[in-house]
């Protein structure tokens, strides 16, 4: 999914950067997915149409981290909303630790400035 393909404008993209537990290393591929399935899946779902996210796997380049969420959000208050479900499952600090949260808006310099907005 790129921003082209999102039904809105993005206020901020929230990048996640999460390591996978020996927990969640632990189970079969196949339980993996059926837990992406059932706990998280539905928060994405609840969530559709003011937040998206994109997985990005980084444990082949990196050790601090395995995995990279960003999400594309319509505003704070949607973004905030959809952290408050995630913390409560397994998925938030249990089967992946959040090591750091960085939150950016695209372009916002540019944009600020009134100036072409580069890469866009």
């Amino acid at each position: 999914m790129t921003n082209a393909s999102l039904s809105f404008e993005p206020a901020l993209t929230v990048f996640m950067l999460v390591k996978t537990s020996p927990e969640w290393l632990g189970f079969p591929v196949d339980q993996r997915f059926a837990l992406l399935g059932e706990q998280f899946a539905p928060i994405l779902r609840k969530h559709a149409g003011k937040v998206a996210l994109r997985f990005f796997d980084v444990e082949f380049y990196a050790t601090r981290v395995t995995d990279i969420w960003m999400w594309d959000a319509i505003d704070h208050h949607a973004y905030q909303l959809l952290v408050e479900d995630l913390r409560e499952t397994a998925f938030w600090d249990r089967y992946f630790d959040i090591v750091e949260i960085l939150t950016g808006v695209e372009n916002a310099y540019a944009k600020n400035y009134g100036r072409p907005v580069i890469g866009g």
